[in-house]
């Protein structure tokens, strides 16, 4: 089917202009001659959603998201219908981009196509997740609960990502500082202190004669290092945007000591609260161990999961699967064992949502707790050395004098 834009008369030579969906000009022109409107000219549209190059983030804000999920629940419970919703959404103070998208989204729903259908073609502003929600609202009858879910789905994982942001952002400034006063140092300090010293006959200890020489080395080569530097961060970030890289860093970040444990119970959290929205919604099994996938976000979880899926696919129970791939930490295995047996496996993970976000805010302050006195030694280090470099020629010096 391709989508046109057409402009028709009627018999009495007024203009309509609109979209519709055929297969040809000769089935919209018949189309159209059933509804007495006479096809003067038409052309094909592109389906294609725009460019997101010229928004402000380059795709969708959670924000946004947010706000058309609950705007979207609230017309809908006031009895309006989806098609007049959406064009009433559309021209709401949304981004540029996001209003583009729902206008080519209302004029698909417009033309009889399923919202579901219709919001898929858009894959960057939703998910293949929020698609799959939006089709078993659309069968089950109750899209409104689903958008309410869908919103609150969100803000909840938004809110655990800003935590983690907030929590990374002392380490980060802690090394940029460590970083900035060994380069003010190298470059400024010991090389004022050489020049004096040079002027004096004193035998220097080893530590000072080491710092002298690697200043001497950087303010020497500082192009050629920045340019290995720049170098080696530049074939990281480009082998990081090949597959296996991405692979490899998502397998680091559920591995590495302390910050492994927060993504790991940020996944647990974030598959709790979509499986249970997804199995509550009435949705298959199997469709919904498939739908949750890529709300995962770490290529080496999905990996292991798509195989406990196939094993769920092949009669195998959930429990067994999850425990079989080392999926999630085993109190969420445990609870899936208990919703099995009991058949609510829906209810008992909605609920073991809230453990699982202050599993996350416990981490959080765990590794800010260890970080904090480590990068605080690790600056004291570093300002002690140099001081003992500088320090150690001048005491020799005052020796001699004595």
């Amino acid at each position: 089917m391709t989508k046109y834009k057409y402009v028709a008369v009627n018999l009495d030579k007024k203009r309509f202009t609109g979209t519709f969906l055929a297969e040809d000009e000769k089935q919209l022109k018949a189309m159209l001659a059933q509804q007495n409107l006479y096809l003067v000219s038409a052309k094909p549209v592109s389906q294609k959603s725009p460019n997101p190059f010229f928004s402000i983030s380059g795709k969708l804000s959670i924000r946004e998201l947010t706000s058309f999920c609950r705007q979207f629940c609230a017309m809908i419970n006031a009895g309006i219908s989806i098609i007049d919703c959406l064009e009433v959404l559309s021209q709401q103070s949304f981004s540029s981009f996001f209003k583009k998208v729902l206008e080519m989204v209302y004029e698909d729903v417009k033309s009889g196509v399923l919202l579901s259908d219709a919001m898929k073609k858009h894959p960057r502003v939703f998910p293949n997740f929020f698609v799959s929600m939006i089709y078993v609202g659309e069968v089950s009858g109750s899209i409104d609960v689903v958008l309410q879910n869908l919103a609150t789905y969100y803000e909840k994982d938004a809110d655990i990502k800003k935590k983690v942001k907030g929590a990374m952002i002392y380490p980060i400034i802690m090394l940029v500082l460590i970083f900035g006063v060994l380069l003010i140092m190298m470059f400024f300090v010991v090389p004022t202190f050489m020049e004096s010293l040079s002027q004096i006959q004193v035998e220097m200890p080893s530590i000072s004669i080491a710092i002298f020489n690697a200043s001497l080395f950087l303010k020497a080569y500082w192009q050629w290092i920045f340019l290995g530097i720049f170098a080696v961060v530049a074939g990281v970030l480009i082998f990081f945007r090949t597959e296996k890289g991405k692979y490899c860093w998502d397998t680091f970040k559920i591995k590495c000591p302390i910050i492994g444990t927060i993504n790991v119970n940020m996944i647990a959290a974030r598959f709790a609260r979509g499986f249970s929205l997804l199995l509550g919604s009435g949705m298959d099994l199997i469709d919904a161990l498939e739908a949750i996938e890529k709300v995962l976000e770490n290529r080496n979880v999905q990996a292991r999961f798509k195989i406990a899926t196939d094993d769920v696919r092949n009669g195998s129970k959930l429990t067994i699967a999850f425990d079989k791939q080392k999926l999630f930490p085993p109190i969420l295995t445990q609870m899936v064992s208990v919703g099995e047996r009991t058949g609510k496996v829906d209810e008992i993970l909605q609920n073991s949502c809230s453990f699982f976000d202050e599993r996350v805010d416990s981490s959080l302050e765990s590794m800010t707790t260890v970080l904090q006195p480590i990068l605080l030694v690790l600056l004291g280090g570093v300002v002690a050395v140099m001081f003992i470099a500088i320090y150690a020629p001048m005491l020799s010096i005052m020796q001699t004098l004595g």
